[in-house]
């Protein structure tokens, strides 16, 4: 989810790691009530939609891996993965606005983050029948890490900057959009502006080091040292650093620390479906580089 302007070429500062978390209290969701001897299989099914499924944001720079990451979690029946929604992006009635951001910040960037958030917001608000959600991104890593920067760098008039946070607000007072855990793929900065090179995806040719290096800032700001903003839930930090193609079978060892309460929910769900794999019950050993922040 971008949001450039290349102006500040300043280093982020080393980061510092904390073991604090926060988790805001979410109100519960009253459920339908539905009689089981009437139909047993409908009251699955309404008992699905009606109970707030176990929700993790994936985070990350760009380039970070966060497809990739989600990918390896689409052998399970019982989770609904979301990506980012950059085909939308590309192609609203004809229009890429992606592309016309990239090209001329200061005119598109307050057209592309209002976009930005509505599509997010209806990938939030989603509903799904499985016990599990994968989200790629958020609506909280649009505000903190992309709007701040296009705020921080000047891109944003601050009446427009104003604007978008005023909706932010709204939003996150108004709209249920709670986590339970977020993922955060850690990357170092030269290392994903390689990948970002490599995939080669026509918007982001013009897309600079020092931009990468000014959002892996706000993102160890929002997550890791928590400066600047609340963060919705704890944090589970994944060393990303390895390549891409390596990158899965390390998503697979480490697995059940990965989303260990969300597997948990998945094998004790009423209406779980038989994996399209076995789910091995083999003890894991904890990877040094992964964390619950």
């Amino acid at each position: 989810m971008p949001g450039p302007n290349y102006k500040n070429d300043s280093k982020p500062s080393a980061s510092s790691t904390s073991t604090s978390a926060v988790v805001p209290s979410t109100s519960s969701t009253p459920l339908e009530v539905v009689k089981v001897e009437d139909d047993p299989l409908n009251c699955k099914k309404m008992c699905a939609k009606n109970t707030k499924p176990f929700t993790v944001f994936v985070e990350g720079n760009i380039g970070s891996g966060k497809t990739t990451f989600l990918e390896h979690f689409r052998r399970f029946e019982d989770i609904t993965l979301l990506t980012e929604p950059v085909e939308e992006w590309r192609n609203l009635n004809g229009w890429n606005l992606l592309d016309l951001m990239y090209k001329d910040p200061p005119k598109w960037a307050m057209t592309f983050q209002s976009y930005v958030s509505l599509t997010m917001l209806d990938m939030h608000r989603r509903p799904t029948d499985t016990p599990v959600k994968l989200m790629e991104r958020s609506i909280f890593s649009a505000r903190y890490c992309f709007v701040e920067h296009m705020m921080r760098n000047g891109t944003l008039h601050p009446a427009q900057f104003a604007v978008l946070d005023e909706w932010f607000r709204f939003i996150n007072h108004n709209i249920p959009i709670a986590a339970d855990l977020i993922v955060y793929l850690k990357t170092s900065p030269s290392i994903v502006h390689e990948r970002i090179k490599k995939r080669a995806r026509s918007e982001e040719q013009c897309v600079p080091l020092t931009y990468i290096e000014e959002l892996h800032k706000l993102h160890e700001d929002w997550l890791i040292n928590r400066v600047h903003a609340e963060c919705p839930a704890p944090v589970l930090v994944l060393d990303a650093d390895l390549d891409l193609s390596q990158i899965t079978e390390e998503y697979k060892k480490s697995e059940h620390q990965i989303l260990r309460k969300a597997v948990d929910v998945v094998m004790s769900s009423p209406n779980k479906l038989s994996p399209k794999k076995p789910i091995t019950t083999t003890p894991i050993k904890i990877v040094p580089q992964m964390r619950i922040l």
